[in-house]
């Protein structure tokens, strides 16, 4: 059933990656020990000797074969092959067992199938909380105090005092006398009483 399923990816993307590999390997074969043990780039890279991870390597070997070995000998090509084998041995091989182990480990299984649980902890608890604080600074900050204290607490204290001094300038001469008499006696008075003080 599962073999049904299965298919190989379509030649458009296939054969570009066939072709990019094939130069890539002819040319990074013959230059990969004079790029990176040589010198090749002169003093564009600069790198300190307690990170001189090249020369430590340089120590081991340098020619293309070297790290061709070294790739297929290390712990991460191993532990691949270790989950090719795997795989083909439970779903190939012995079909039934993935299914004998998911019963008698399903305690097991939920935890890992579900993710540890963190995604229904995050779903539940997290993202709701995060949610209702940003719709308070959404409601208090932005709206109460950027949008209602400044913005438009701004436009509602211009638009109170236009209307106050709009009734101050009326238009007639005897309010603008009347208003330079205050404005004079207020002046004399703060004169008068200001210097005797």
């Amino acid at each position: 059933h599962t073999r049904k399923h299965a298919k190989e990816s379509p030649w458009v993307v296939t054969v570009p990656l066939v072709l990019l590999a094939i130069p890539s390997v002819l040319i990074g074969w013959p230059l990969l020990e004079p790029m990176l043990f040589t010198g090749w780039f002169g003093d564009a890279i600069a790198v300190s000797p307690e990170r001189d991870v090249l020369g430590v390597l340089a120590d081991k070997g340098t020619d293309a074969m070297y790290f061709l070995q070294h790739g297929l000998t290390g712990k991460p090509f191993i532990l691949a092959m270790a989950g090719v084998v795997t795989a083909w041995v439970f779903y190939l091989l012995r079909p039934g067992w993935p299914a004998a182990i998911r019963d008698k480990l399903s305690a097991l299984y939920s935890l890992l199938e579900n993710k540890y649980f963190f995604d229904a902890f995050n779903e539940r608890l997290l993202a709701p909380a995060a949610r209702r604080l940003g719709m308070g600074f959404w409601r208090f900050g932005d709206q109460g105090l950027i949008d209602g204290g400044l913005v438009n607490g701004t436009a509602r204290t211009v638009d109170r005092a236009a209307a106050i001094v709009r009734r101050l300038q009326t238009g007639y001469l005897f309010h603008y006398a009347f208003a330079m008499f205050v404005g004079l006696g207020i002046m004399l008075a703060w004169f008068v009483f200001g210097q005797a003080g």
